[in-house]
């Protein structure tokens, strides 16, 4: 078989699975109509999916890791699209289908691959204007990690970000601050708190179960209280959060990281 003839079957098999799981999620009768479904495999830096809606036409885009994944993965997939785009209630069995199907090892391996293939990470340098994120790693690495963890790529959000603080990107071995904590107002251990959180990603990798990962687990939970003023910069970030209208977002810092 020709690589333009798999390509068109993939293709195909998309567009039926996308128009089922339409019909499915919506309940179209039969006879009844429904909109035009343009639906195709994109090469997207990991397991990231869309769907978009415009002119009376829904845009679907699967990433094409999931090109041979079985059509109860992928059907799964779309409904799960769908119904958060018409603002359908999600059914467990769709989520427990697509999970089951993305907690596999070799499909987590492909899809950290292709986001390192594909992906990049931009980020302003870690001397910022306040704190410089490199030697307060050195000291962190020191005092809780034994000097053990191999510093990854560091630096801060090129834009400010209120809803989430900090992150470790495993692909691309980075943790990033969010550059709203440079700033000589911020008390210091509320960074090295912060920055501690992440580390402990990059220490701790998240655990599957249930084919969901688990990254604060309750032995992540006992390493991040080691921290001697967590509960001050919790409260210090709390505040930070709801000054700036993030709790009417319903993101709780309880979530960060």
């Amino acid at each position: 078989m020709s690589q333009k003839t798999a390509e068109s079957n993939h293709h195909e098999r998309l567009v039926r699975l996308a128009r089922e799981a339409y019909r499915d999620v919506v309940r179209v009768r039969a006879g009844e109509s429904a909109p035009e479904v343009e639906a195709r495999f994109y090469p997207y830096a990991g397991l990231r999916s869309t769907v978009r809606l415009r002119d009376g036409r829904i845009f679907l885009r699967i990433s094409d890791l999931l090109r041979d994944a079985p059509d109860d993965a992928v059907g799964a997939l779309a409904r799960i699209l769908f119904a958060k785009l018409l603002r359908r209630r999600v059914r467990a069995e769709w989520n427990d289908a697509y999970r089951a199907h993305v907690a596999q090892a070799e499909v987590m391996e492909a899809a950290e691959g292709l986001r390192r293939e594909r992906g990049s990470k931009r980020l302003a340098a870690p001397r910022g204007r306040a704190f410089d994120l490199e030697p307060i790693f050195d000291r962190l690495n020191a005092k809780y990690f034994a000097g053990m963890l191999e510093r990854p790529r560091l630096g801060w959000t090129l834009k400010d970000s209120w809803r989430t603080h900090g992150h470790y990107d495993a692909a691309h071995r980075v943790i990033v601050l969010s550059r709203t904590l440079d700033d000589p107002a911020t008390p210091p251990f509320v960074v090295e708190f912060v920055l501690y959180h992440e580390m402990l990603h990059a220490f701790m990798p998240s655990e599957v179960r249930d084919g969901r990962h688990r990254h604060h687990t309750s032995e992540f939970r006992a390493a991040e209280s080691r921290f001697p003023y967590m509960r001050e910069a919790v409260a210090w970030l709390e505040k930070l959060s709801a000054s700036n209208g993030t709790r009417k977002r319903k993101r709780r810092l309880r979530r960060r990281g």
